[in-house]
């Protein structure tokens, strides 16, 4: 193996570190919506929401911005999440 100069060393565990955090986060945010999917199917909702989808993708890219984080991006990430999310509720749905 080689030697890894220390700042790069640093820098690359400080990336492993917000890693490890994305996932966790993620995790908690599939749990949410594994509940509003449920109380979806129980209230006989539809799966997918476009109007909260729509509010939720212009906060995200507002929030983005405002980070420094291309808004493009931070859109592509949520649309992917979202996907999810909808076919995880059409699953619940169909029981």
């Amino acid at each position: 193996m080689s030697d890894v100069p220390p700042e790069l060393a640093r820098l690359r565990s400080s990336i492993d570190n917000i890693d490890a955090a994305l996932v966790h986060l993620l995790a908690e945010r599939f749990k949410c919506t594994q509940q509003v999917g449920e109380l979806k199917a129980r209230e006989g909702l539809p799966p997918a929401d476009p109007a909260r989808e729509e509010r939720q993708i212009a906060r995200l890219r507002g929030l983005a911005d405002e980070s420094g984080l291309d808004p493009e991006f931070a859109e592509k990430f949520i649309n992917f999440v979202i996907a999810e999310v909808i076919h995880h509720h059409r699953t619940i749905a169909q029981g």
